[in-house]
C-alpha cells in the first residue's frame, strides 16, 4: 500500500476498522473471551485502542464512550443480551493463552 497516499490510507484503514465493527455487530454470538484466546483481542480491546488514538491526538475519548461505540448499545446492554458465562474450557484456554504469551515475553 506504499502506492496510496497517507490520507487515503488512513480513509482505507478506517473503512476497514468500521467493517470489522459492522461484522462483530452482525456476529454477535462470537464471545470476547473466544476472540481473545484466538486473536488475543476484544472488543473492549478495540474501545481501549480508541481511547488512545484519541489521547495521542489530544482528544478526550471515556473508556465507557468507545465501548458503546464498539458495541453500538452501552455495555451493560450488550453484556446482558449477548454475554454467555464463560466456559470452564474457555477459561482454562484464555489462560493457557496468556501463559504462552508471557512466555515468548520472558
Amino acid at each position: 500500500m506504499q502506492h496510496i497516499n497517507a490520507d487515503t490510507r488512513t480513509e482505507l484503514e478506517a473503512a476497514a476498522f468500521r467493517q470489522l465493527l459492522d461484522h462483530l455487530d452482525a456476529n454477535k454470538d462470537v464471545q470476547n473471551i473466544d476472540l481473545m484466546i484466538l486473536a488475543d483481542f476484544c472488543r473492549n480491546c478495540l474501545s481501549k485502542w480508541l481511547v488512545n488514538a484519541a489521547s495521542e491526538r489530544g482528544i478526550e475519548l471515556d473508556y465507557e464512550t468507545a465501548r458503546e461505540y464498539v458495541y453500538g448499545m452501552p455495555y451493560s446492554e450488550w453484556k446482558e443480551l449477548y454475554q454467555a458465562p464463560a466456559t470452564p474450557e474457555q477459561l482454562e484456554a484464555l489462560d493457557a493463552r496468556q501463559q504462552r504469551k508471557k512466555d515468548t515475553h520472558a
